[in-house]
């Protein structure tokens, strides 16, 4: 089909069928993302050891920082170049993905570089012990010193979801998880590279992902390529990504910060074993939330496109729709930890100690997961239509209003399981708070759908 033709589809063709058309390949893209993650973890637990794992769950925050400035340009970029596709702003759009390129690998070295020169110190702060951090130093140094390709990688995938080809970003994320599957045990147990095995897996399988999407953004038939002139960072085109990146920003930096903080909290009440087992029925839990990411991710051109069109009719519809399908992924992931968390941990460790605390924290972690899917796609959503501040204090207020001083209370009277329990505690506060902001904003949007529609008619 040609680019241009689909570009126009998202404010023509029927919202359910777009959102099955861009979702469902984002779904896989995130499962296989999600697999990407446990893979590692799986081999690393069964390859290296159980405080390896503990390790592999002090370098989070790492990964929550990383994301962090990622999704500042990726989700940025990628949202505003949907607007303007909306638009028919095209030559734009091509700026975007130009500024896209060159912002990445800014940010990508400055991170590397910064987080290098005080690695040891920044692992003890994260809650690493004498026994955890000599598996965090050795993962993240290999995963530093690549951190530019992962900021590429995610940030040209999310540029292909907006230029109208969701399912090359998935195929690119499918490669990755693939590759990276078939080198993790070789370069762990052949190779003898332990930890860093792993990670050496990971940046090699985005690598090759990465020269392949560059590869598709170089056909000059495509409405989006690459091409000279295109490079050259623009000062409201970087203002204007970095604006609406800063929601996802500030979610992933607050979830560092959270995450440190969970970890230091876990070493407090329940030692290194229980990082690890935090570290396991996240991992678990985070396949579900990467689900409910996936329709967050087929629902934002739609959405992008359909507000930069006025046509908001259909973008009501494609939230009201993303809602339901995140909130029987989330409930199915709840059965799961309710029924089958022995299946779900063993995949990780035999060590039995560290099997019953991941049993016990994947049961209390996913509680509230049946109220958490339509929060998810709400903060999405306006993070979608350059509501900035409404998506940064939902994202924020979870983190930083509720979750951090629940972490603080609870443990005085629960000790360890209420480390677990603030999790879902804060889940739920924010829940609500979410649905009183969103009711207030349907509203607003039915009148201006109202007003629109009879100006037309006039």
């Amino acid at each position: 089909m040609d680019n241009r033709k689909a570009t126009l589809e998202l404010g023509t063709k029927p919202v359910g069928r777009l959102l099955v058309q861009y979702a469902v390949p984002a779904i896989i893209a995130m499962t296989a993302s999600s697999l990407y993650n446990m893979v590692d973890s799986i081999f690393i637990g069964q390859g290296v050891g159980a405080m390896a794992i503990s390790g592999l769950a002090i370098t989070f925050p790492f990964m929550n920082l990383s994301a962090a400035f990622g999704a500042a340009i990726g989700v940025g970029a990628s949202t505003l170049m949907s607007v303007k596709l909306g638009q028919k702003d095209y030559k734009t759009a091509q700026n975007i993905l130009g500024n896209t390129i060159t912002l990445n690998v800014i940010i990508g070295f400055l991170f590397c570089i910064v987080c290098m020169l005080f690695l040891d110190p920044i692992l003890r702060f994260f809650g690493a012990s004498d026994q955890t951090i000599v598996y965090a130093r050795d993962y993240m140094e290999v995963i530093l010193a690549g951190n530019a390709i992962t900021h590429l990688y995610f940030g040209m995938n999310a540029c292909l979801r907006a230029a109208s080809k969701p399912r090359h970003a998935m195929y690119a994320t499918i490669f990755t998880v693939v590759l990276n599957s078939i080198l993790d045990p070789l370069f762990i147990w052949p190779l003898g590279l332990g930890i860093r095995g792993a990670a050496y897996a990971t940046i090699l399988a985005q690598l090759t992902a990465l020269m392949w999407q560059f590869w598709i953004f170089s056909n000059r038939r495509e409405l989006l390529h690459l091409k000279k002139g295109i490079y050259k960072p623009r000062a409201d085109l970087v203002r204007n990504i970095i604006g609406i990146g800063i929601s996802p920003f500030s979610m992933n930096a607050c979830a560092c910060v959270v995450v440190i903080f969970i970890n230091n909290q876990l070493v407090k009440y329940g030692g290194d074993m229980a990082v690890g087992a935090y570290g396991i029925a996240n991992r678990i839990a985070f396949v579900f939330v990467m689900f409910v990411m996936g329709v967050n991710q087929g629902m934002q051109p739609i959405a992008g496109y359909n507000y930069g069109a006025q046509r908001l009719d259909r973008m009501m519809q494609v939230v009201k729709q993303s809602i339901i399908a995140a909130t029987t992924i989330m409930v199915t992931g709840w059965l799961l930890a309710v029924f089958a968390p022995y299946h779900c941990v063993r995949l990780f460790t035999s060590d039995e100690q560290l099997l019953s605390m991941s049993i016990d924290g994947l049961r209390i972690l996913t509680i509230m997961f049946p109220i958490v899917g339509y929060q998810m796609v709400i903060t999405n959503f306006f993070q979608c239509i350059g509501k900035v501040r409404i998506s940064i204090f939902l994202s924020m207020s979870r983190q930083l209003l509720f979750l951090l001083p629940l972490l603080v209370v609870l443990p005085l009277f629960f000790g360890l399981n209420g480390v677990w329990a603030s999790l879902p505690a804060s889940d739920f506060i924010s829940s609500l708070v979410t649905a009183w902001i969103m009711i207030v904003y349907m509203r607003k949007f039915k009148r201006q759908h109202n007003e629109i529609a009879n100006g037309r008619q006039l």
